[in-house]
């Protein structure tokens, strides 16, 4: 059996980058710039501007009495210049006229009869957001290589950008094998169970940053398999495959990636997951996972997310990872390296973690209910109460 870090490095190293795509900018939230170079255009802001709803004044005739003139707003027609002994009303984000380098907040005014207001002391470049000040043309940076957020979007459209060229997502198929299941919603006959994994799969390609391809589900007949991965393969940038990877007699997927393609290996020191399968189809990899739910979803997590983001050019798996003390014993198996299902919280001393539920592969509350997987290493017979582990957030901490 292979170590973690063996399967993952191997999996990692069947990556192919997915192609370039060009879209709106508006169209980019969560997509991966494919060149995170930029060299800024233009200043940002392009014009020296207030902070601050007040007064355009020059500092150096501060304090004293001022007449007023004009206004300067936000997108309003050119303003004069600003004479000595003057004052302009101006807004928030209005362009500072020339002359002026100081605004002194509406606040700190006094009104004065006769068209004249009485300010206090104001330095140079107070309340002045300067022109450039945030960039300078010419500036050249690296984007953070991570998914587009709500800022790197904002920062990209204030250089003056509308269209950016994005890698596009991996197209990822999505196939649940096992005569058991049935689908979500409907009734159950005799043995049967609601097929989780076509839709918690789906859930989690879409989050780690691909397209999810929901393929019908499979008997376990590997005729119906092959001719299921064979078709997908042209489709997609990727397979999984949930189910059908064991030893058992109806487990067709492992056998039927030798046949079609080429198997690379099927068993991982891991709990839960051991018997997971990673080999390629018409030069499409494709990891077959364990059928049982949270083995499918701990595993994709460990081997599969890293794989769909290495397609898109993005390091590791993008999981924050936090030192936490566990409060009560979990046991496990001492052979592999566990990834407990686990809620994380704050506790008096730093963060703590208890059980999310049962521990056991088919169930599914614990891996409902956890907010990180605890990691208990290799040799170890249980997680210890009170020892402190690393543990892979997946969602809030409360």
């Amino acid at each position: 059996m292979l170590s973690v870090e063996e399967a993952l490095q191997r999996i990692r190293g069947a990556a192919r980058l997915t192609d370039p795509e060009t879209l709106p900018i508006e169209q980019c939230a969560g997509r991966v710039l494919v060149e995170r170079t930029i060299v800024a255009t233009l200043d940002v802001p392009p014009f020296a501007n207030s902070a601050m709803d007040g007064y355009a004044v020059r500092a150096g005739e501060t304090p004293g009495e001022f007449r007023i003139v004009g206004m300067s707003v936000a997108g309003g027609q050119a303003i004069p210049p600003l004479g000595s002994g003057a004052a302009m009303p101006i807004m928030t984000g209005a362009p500072l006229p020339l002359g002026a380098d100081a605004v002194v907040p509406l606040e700190e005014a006094t009104e004065l009869p006769d068209a004249r207001v009485g300010l206090p002391s104001a330095p140079a470049g107070r309340h002045v957001r300067a022109t450039g000040g945030d960039t300078r043309r010419g500036d050249r940076f690296e984007m953070p290589a991570a998914p587009l957020t709500p800022g790197s979007l904002a920062l990209l459209v204030s250089l003056g950008m509308a269209e950016l060229t994005v890698r596009s997502r991996p197209k990822v198929a999505i196939l649940s094998t096992g005569d058991e299941l049935a689908g979500p919603g409907a009734a159950l006959g005799p043995g049967q169970i609601h097929d989780a994994n076509s839709a918690a799969l789906a859930a989690a390609v879409s989050e780690a940053g691909g397209e999810p391809l929901i393929l019908p589900r499979a008997p376990d007949d590997p005729v119906a398999i092959e001719a299921l991965l064979s078709q997908a393969a042209g489709d997609a940038d990727l397979l999984v495959a949930s189910g059908g990877v064991s030893m058992g007699r109806t487990d067709h997927v492992r056998a039927a990636i030798e046949r079609l393609g080429a198997l690379d290996f099927w068993r991982i020191r891991v709990q839960p997951g051991k018997p997971l399968a990673f080999g390629s189809i018409a030069d499409r990899p494709i990891a077959g996972l364990p059928g049982n739910p949270v083995s499918a979803l701990v595993t994709f997590e460990l081997f599969v997310r890293p794989l769909i983001r290495a397609m898109l050019n993005l390091p590791g798996d993008g999981r924050a990872r936090v030192a936490v003390r566990l409060e009560q014993a979990i046991p496990k198996d001492a052979d592999r390296r566990a990834y407990l299902r686990v809620l994380v919280g704050h506790g008096p001393n730093g963060l703590t973690a208890r059980p999310a539920g049962g521990q056991g592969s088919a169930q599914l509350r614990g891996m409902g209910m956890a907010n990180a997987l605890l990691v208990i290493p290799e040799g170890e017979p249980a997680g210890a109460a009170g020892a402190t582990y690393d543990a892979i957030v997946l969602g809030e901490i409360a």
